[in-house]
This record gives structure tokens, sequence and C-alpha cells, in this order.
């Protein structure tokens, strides 16, 4: 590549990730028109299938083999001349209850326990705009914080090839959080939980991979599935401005140094009854704190940075027969740190730290009606008590259950395709929390302290 086509390619990068104020405003408020979903009626309407048709359990997001074509065809397949406007929306309530009172309350306006909540009121634009471009985009309000903020964008070139024996499809993604392209439910934008408490006490760290840039990036991914077996992608993100993530109620964790490039790779073997898939993921970042400038950006000064090197290994299997279906997913992903600009401010007792992290889930749906889940996470790292508190580390580690119950989503139910709901009741209980089994923290709690029982009810219409 000369250095004409890197000129261009860097400014065009820069124009992505410094769009002007009204830009802002329009995707506001294009986005505002009546964090982690994607069922939504509207692609039911467009194909004129039932949500058990894309979704596992009769509803969003755990993706069938068909759900994982229409995502990779760019939302675009259609039946009928008919036009809809591609709009849907979802609510979310839920009720939180943690084993003891917490010593603070985990936001304002909410108590130390037995939290109800709006968790979400999201508005999407998702579907067919044209014969190969469609779209996946949201905005999302939260009792939590009070701000209506944008959330996942995913938007979509696609098209299929053949060329001699081989055929498949390729496409270009532009969206702002990487893995929200991909179609595995491995992938982190996209791995269960796929509803969680907000209100409840988390891991203290994770790598970041797992949403460290969700709705922070800018990022451009070509992506391509050869015979129906192999996926690739490979992109590469940019920082948005502060004033721009200040005009969508977006987070800002410091900017990015250049172009953060991601990698994915995995291969699928199609059952007759199923599909067992195999992967991997790369994201290599290098990021400045909040207040200093990352070294290589072409409109500032050099600052230090901190470099994150990410490595994923992710595997599913998924059996879709009469009225069973079961799914089992897992994810490991190891970090390696080298934290100049936090480790030169005081803010690490270490230069280079790891992180590692462990999620394993096996769902078992009976008429996509009934379901069950069963999971456990870890979560490990370098001990650093400057970073993480306590004993310095961040170690966490749990297992939880989830019954779930979608009475909807069939072809003969109620208001399809324009309605949809499911009801989800979820334990999860704490081995170790931040380091320790007890007394954890300055209030004397021990990690089970920190079991969660959680409650939602999903709507999406």
């Amino acid at each position: 590549m000369n250095t004409c086509q890197n000129s261009l390619i860097s400014s065009w990068f820069t124009a992505l990730a410094r769009p002007p104020r009204w830009v802002a405003l329009i995707a506001l408020a294009w986005l505002g028109i009546p964090t982690l979903a994607s069922a939504v009626p509207s692609y039911a309407r467009q194909t004129q299938q039932p949500c058990v048709a894309c979704h596992v359990g009769g509803f969003g997001p755990e993706l069938t083999q068909f759900g994982r074509q229409f995502k990779l065809m760019g939302y675009t397949m259609k039946v009928g001349e008919q036009t809809d406007v591609p709009l849907s929306a979802m609510l979310v309530e839920s009720f939180t209850h943690t084993q003891k009172a917490q010593p603070e309350a985990p936001a304002n306006g909410f108590g130390t326990n037995n939290n109800t909540e709006l968790q979400q009121a999201s508005a999407f634009l998702a579907g067919r705009l044209s014969e190969h471009i469609g779209v996946f985009a949201q905005a999302t309000y939260s009792e939590n914080g009070g701000l209506l903020g944008w959330d996942n964008m995913d938007w979509r070139y696609a098209r299929m090839f053949s060329h001699g024996s081989h055929s498949g499809i390729w496409g270009i993604s532009l969206n702002n959080n990487p893995t929200v392209s991909d179609v595995f439910n491995t992938a982190p934008a996209w791995k269960y939980p796929y509803m969680s408490a907000d209100l409840a006490p988390g891991a203290p760290a994770q790598p970041m991979l797992l949403g460290g840039l969700a709705a922070q990036v800018v990022g451009v991914s070509a992506y391509m599935q050869l015979d129906g077996a192999w996926y690739m992608e490979l992109g590469g993100y940019r920082s948005l401005s502060p004033a721009f993530l200040r005009s969508v109620n977006g987070h800002f964790d410091g900017r990015l140094s250049g172009v953060t490039p991601y990698a994915r790779l995995a291969y699928t073997w199609n059952l007759p009854t199923g599909s067992v898939s195999l992967g991997g993921f790369m994201l290599n970042m290098r990021r400045g704190q909040v207040g200093t400038n990352a070294a290589g950006d072409a409109v500032a000064l050099p600052g230090p940075t901190d470099r994150f090197r990410d490595f994923g290994i992710d595997a599913s299997y998924m059996y879709i027969k009469d009225d069973h279906a079961i799914t089992v997913d897992g994810l490991y992903v190891h970090e390696n740190q080298r934290l100049d600009a936090t480790y030169g401010g005081g803010g690490s007792d270490h230069l280079r730290n790891s992180l590692q992290s462990l999620n394993l889930k096996a769902s078992y749906w009976y008429r996509h009606t009934y379901g069950v889940t069963l999971a456990t996470f870890v979560d490990n790292g370098s001990k650093d008590a400057t970073l993480y508190g306590n004993d310095g580390s961040p170690n966490t580690q749990g297992e939880s259950i989830e019954l779930g119950y979608s009475p909807f989503g069939q072809s003969n139910s109620w208001a399809q395709p324009w309605a949809n709901v499911r009801l989800g009741l979820e334990y999860t209980y704490f081995n170790r929390f931040s380091g320790r089994v007890h007394n954890i923290d300055g209030a004397g709690r021990n990690a089970s302290d920190n079991n969660t029982l959680y409650f939602y009810v999903w709507l999406a219409i």
C-alpha cells in the first residue's frame, strides 16, 4: 500500500472518528423514532417468519442457523412487496435482590437492596434499507443514569458470490463495538447472559474485548462466509471524539492511538440437526488516559498509552429438532497489558499485568417456550492493589441458573409478528469475588453476600 493510500485511509478514519456535532444530533433523532438485545419484531414483519425461525427460545438474541444467515446477508432478506418502516421498540422491567444489602446504593435513586427498575427502553432502526443494505441500530434509555443514549449499531452492505465450486457471502459492516458484527453467541457482544442485573456487583475487571470499547469507537470491518463453513472478519476501530460521545450520552475512557485492529476466524460443521463451531478472536489496542493525548494522535502532542493485546478462542454447539433445542457456548479470552500511562501516573503497582476470562453456558428449550440455562464464569488476573483495591486480586468466579418463559414467538402466537415477550428468573452465586471468599472489603462482606436474584420482563414490539 503506497503513501497516498495510507494518507487517504488515515484521513477517512479521522473523519469518521470526529463527526460534527450536528451528525450526533441527527443520529440520536434518527435512532429515537418511536445494551444487549436483538429480538426485534421488525425483522419478523420483513421476512414474514416467526421469531423462532431466527432465535433459539423464540426470543433474541441467541441465533439459529437461519438467523445467522439473515444477519450475514445484511438484514436484507424480505418476503412480499409490502413496504414497512423498519422500526421496533423494547422495554425491560426488572427486580434485583442481593443476599446482603450493598454498603452503598448501586446508583442514584435506588436503595441498597430490592430494587425495581426500568432497565431498558430502546428504539430500533432495524431492517432492510435497499437490496444490499440493512441496519441494526439501537438507542436506549435506562432509569439507572436517567439518560437516552446510543447503543449497539451495525450498518451493513452484503452480497452473495460464487466462484468455481465455491460460494458464499461477503459484506462490510460499519459499527461501534468490536464483535457486535459477529453471528455467533460466543462473541463478547452477544454472549450469555443476554439480560443481567445492572444494580448488582460484578467482576472488577475483564479483558477489553469484553465490551471495553463498546459505543466509544467507530469501525469498519469486512467479512466473508465461504461455503457455509468458514467465517472470516477483519476490521479497524478509531476513537470517537469526546464532544460527539457527549452528544449521544456515550462514555469516554480515553483516546485510542491510531487504528485498533480486530480479527475473527471461525469454522462451522453443519449437521442435519444443528452445527458445531470453533473459532478465535484478536484485538490489539493502545489507549491514553482520560485527559491525556494518545501517542500517535495526528492532532495532538504524543503522550503515554496503555497497550492491551487480547486473544480469544470460542466454541459452540447447537441442536434443534422437533420440540427440543440445546445450545452450548464457550469463550476464553487472555489479555496482556503494558500500562505505560496508568503506571506512569501512579494508577497501578505494575507496568505489566494480565487478565483472563472464561465463560461457559448450556441451555435447553422445550418448544422454544420453556427454557433453562446453566452457566459458569471465571475472571482471573495479576494482583494489583492500586488497580483493584482490597487484596489486589480481580479474581471473581461463580455460577448461575436461569429459567426462561417465552409464551409467544411462534407462527400462530398472539400479535405475531408485532409483539413478543420473555420472562426470566436468574440466580447468580459467587464462589469468589475480587480475590477473596471471605471479608472481601472493608465492610466485611463475603463473596456469597453478592449472590443475586434477578427477575425481568422483556417486551419487544
